[in-house]
């Protein structure tokens, strides 16, 4: 059982931040080859998703990661609240229209879990609901994965409190960031306990495990994540298709 409050936001004591963003580079340039030979080999597909609190650093770390990669390939589609059409459909209509096809990576910037979170934590839905709702996610996964050969890897953006504040003040501090101050975000940020307990319950319901990343400090996390990518990818064995010449 995870028990977020008892794994750390930061990276682990006597890393050098010099030589771990150098790492996470070269594992940047690995990562495009492993999407390459993805793309090419189209046996599989991977859908990641990055979830966490606001601030967190779900753009930032899908920017770093796939900074090398083609475009080709790889595609990002951010969660945010349903359009009156997607309202009109059940929760998982919007999933999975966007999920990948073979030879792509889907990335997930929030995801399907948005609606066994806001919405319980609002209790616009009640716990029989979120229950039959985390079943189908499980469900929907599953079928990912046996059904199209999809890799799906789970990012938890594990945030501490404090600095959440603190990135949360440069949205109003600096110029260049204002475009993302929304007032209501303070407001949600009021009832990090209440998402605190649901995104945990979230992780210890689900089939396919998370990974859990701390990202008080931009550069662990990023060299983390990158290099779980990497060994993901690389477990696939992928190959170049060979020209069959008559």
């Amino acid at each position: 059982m995870i028990e977020l409050a008892q794994i750390p936001t930061r990276a682990p004591e006597g890393l050098k931040k010099k030589e771990v963003k150098a790492e996470a580079k070269r594992l940047a340039k690995r990562l495009a080859q492993l999407q390459y030979l993805l793309y090419a080999e189209k046996k599989h597909s991977v859908l990641v998703v990055f979830q966490g609190m606001d601030t967190s650093g779900k753009d930032g770390a899908t920017r770093n990661a796939f900074r090398y990669c083609s475009p080709s390939g790889v595609s990002a589609y951010s969660f945010k609240k349903p359009t009156d059409l997607e309202f009109a459909h059940d929760f998982l209509w919007r999933v999975q229209k966007s999920s990948p096809a073979k030879g792509d990576i889907q990335i997930f910037v929030r995801s399907h879990y948005e609606d066994i979170l806001i919405q319980r934590v609002h209790a616009w839905i009640d716990e029989k609901r979120v229950k039959a709702r985390m079943d189908a996610i499980n469900a929907y996964e599953r079928n990912l994965t046996l059904d199209n050969q999809t890799l799906v890897i789970k990012f938890y953006m594990h945030l501490s409190r404090e600095h959440q504040q603190v990135k949360m003040q440069e949205r109003i501090d600096d110029p260049l960031k204002q475009w993302k101050h929304n007032p209501d975000d303070w407001k949600e940020a009021e009832l990090w306990d209440n998402y605190r307990k649901c995104y945990e319950d979230a992780i210890n319901w689900s089939e396919i495990p998370w990974y859990i990343i701390p990202v008080d400090q931009r550069w662990y996390r990023n060299y983390l994540i990158t290099k779980i990518l990497v060994e993901r990818l690389e477990a696939l064995q992928m190959q170049l298709p060979v020209l069959a010449i008559q």
